[in-house]
């Protein structure tokens, strides 16, 4: 009797221990962060920061929330620097230099920043719009937006902390659900596949020792190749085909960072492997194959 009533606690309590060890697990699987801000078309991100303490002030806040809670993020303000100096870029260049911070950056996720400071009579306020987005796809992951409320007040500092906290929490958890999914269930990438004018081939054409066309080929490539078998045709004809979801994993089997140009590599092994000639680019989420 004593000998059941202790396997019974020991089962209780293996029950118990288990999810909590679980849990345990998952809030250590945080993504690094780098925290953006705002720009519209045009605007040149240093001259955006330069030319308004507050901003840079309310950068700040942002970082030091995402510090408090235990993630890992990159300092928007020492990259922006290293890339200018790296690179030799002058403020009167004409890029894309957010672009280039964030591919260089290491971060997992970016967290875009619009900061408006309301100035009034009746008290002062700031709202935070917040975005994050994942750095190796440009897929959403969440979004809020947080008002600390009117104060008789000039620190933008301890009103961007109040507009933040207030919209924090559920932007966190809203990012880290999003996160562990991809972590499961990889990223979504878009692949479009064309036929140049010039090139003699079709889509419809056979390749291989097993007489299957391009089409079918690549399907059957993609079944083995995206993570978990995942993904899904848009459509196809004898000179196009739209893969419209292809899953990718976040790691390779190494543990190193895997991403659409890698998937991109593989995929072109697999025409140079049949003897077709291509050309490959990458435009946001999507990888561009044409054949020659």
């Amino acid at each position: 009797m004593k000998r059941n009533i202790f396997i019974l606690i020991l089962s209780l309590i293996v029950v118990v221990i288990c999810p909590i060890k679980l849990i345990g697990q998952n809030t250590t699987l945080k993504p690094k962060i780098m925290v953006i801000p705002f720009t519209k078309e045009g605007e040149d991100i240093r001259t955006v920061l330069e030319d308004d303490v507050n901003k840079r002030i309310a950068l700040t806040k942002i970082k030091e929330a995402f510090d408090n809670r235990g993630y890992s993020t990159v300092d928007f303000f020492g990259k922006l620097k290293s890339t200018s100096l790296t690179n030799g870029l002058s403020m009167n260049q004409q890029q894309d230099f957010k672009t280039l911070i964030i591919q260089q950056s290491g971060a997992e996720v970016y967290v875009e920043a619009e900061i408006d400071i309301l100035n009034s009579p009746t008290g002062n306020a700031v709202k935070v719009i917040l975005n994050s987005y994942e750095t190796s796809t440009g897929n959403s992951l969440s979004n809020t937006v947080g008002e600390s409320g009117k104060f008789y007040t000039d620190d933008y500092g301890k009103l961007t902390s109040k507009a933040v906290e207030l919209g924090i929490v559920n932007f966190l958890n809203v990012m880290q659900e999003k996160f562990y999914d991809i972590v499961e269930n990889g990223r979504s990438i878009t692949i479009n596949i064309g036929v140049d004018n010039n090139s003699a081939w079709l889509l419809s054409n056979e390749i291989g020792s097993n007489g299957l066309t391009i089409t079918d080929a690549l399907e059957l490539w993609m079944e083995e190749n995206a993570y978990k078998n995942a993904y899904h045709i848009q459509g196809s004809t004898d000179r196009q085909m739209i893969f419209d979801e292809v899953k990718i994993p976040l790691k390779d089997a190494n543990g190193n960072n895997y991403n659409i140009s890698k998937f991109g590599l593989k995929l072109m092994s697999f025409f140079r492997d049949n003897g077709i000639k291509i050309d490959r680019s990458v435009s946001n989420n999507t990888l561009v194959i044409t054949i020659k």
